[in-house]
């Protein structure tokens, strides 16, 4: 039986019922500052931190929450979450507390890859990188994620491939990935003894000022969605202090 979640239906699955089993791939950064947009925009980024296990399970009992009488239920079974890594050399602190989020997540049983952040330079008048006293070039705005949507694609073509997955969870925003949730779902329809099937996930908010909706594949296909609410983010949240 799935673990309880405070706030959410239990879920009660008859003897021998068929089970999905479920991959879940995660956009970090996308579900995180969407969450914190969604639940608590006048809040610190940090309050908002998911904890990808935690999110994984929660979402998995809210979707099979929502299923109608005769459809199959979600077991979780893995969990890959891709986030972007601060450069030791120009944010030390922010490389640390990553590192130990993804240690901590690890242990959980999640798989963590981690890409490093792609970071502009400040140019000196003859056009050469700035350096700093320890003679390392100075950072020039907010680094930025390059990559993630790539392996997050990646990723969920790789799972559905599996033969020990059923269903495949894609949890981002990202309308890169779009052709992602396409793809999947051409090779479901061309041999679905082969291919898993693949859903989404997205945050949602009655009350909110602010909604993203979910992820579409390219019309006419059509796959589930299943909403989010506050109850998820409450129990998805990562409430160890990293600092």
């Amino acid at each position: 039986m799935l673990p309880a979640v405070s706030g959410l239906a239990g879920i009660f699955l008859p003897r021998g019922a068929a089970m999905l089993r479920t991959s879940v791939v995660i956009d970090y950064q996308n579900v995180h500052l969407t969450a914190h947009d969604v639940f608590n925009p006048g809040g610190n980024r940090h309050d908002s931190l998911i904890h990808p296990m935690q999110f994984a399970k929660s979402a998995i009992i809210e979707r099979n929450a929502r299923q109608r009488a005769g459809f199959p239920h979600a077991v979780c079974e893995r969990v890959t979450v891709f986030r972007g890594l601060h450069h030791v050399d120009h944010d030390w602190e922010q490389n640390r507390r990553c590192r130990d989020q993804a240690t901590e997540w690890t242990n959980d049983g999640v798989h963590v890859e981690l890409r490093d952040l792609k970071y502009r330079f400040q140019r000196g008048a003859d056009g050469r990188p700035v350096l700093d006293i320890n003679g390392k070039k100075v950072p020039e705005g907010r680094p930025v994620e390059k990559g993630i949507d790539v392996l997050c694609a990646l990723a969920c073509v790789r799972e559905a491939a599996r033969p020990d997955v059923d269903l495949v969870i894609l949890a981002s925003r990202d309308t890169d990935l779009v052709p992602a949730l396409d793809e999947v779902y051409d090779f479901r329809g061309a041999d679905p003894a082969r291919y898993a099937r693949i859903e989404t996930v997205a945050w949602f908010d009655s009350g909110a000022a602010r909604n993203f909706g979910s992820l579409r594949p390219t019309a006419p296909r059509k796959i589930w969605n299943t909403n989010l609410g506050r109850a998820v983010f409450d129990a998805s949240l990562d409430r160890k202090d990293y600092r």
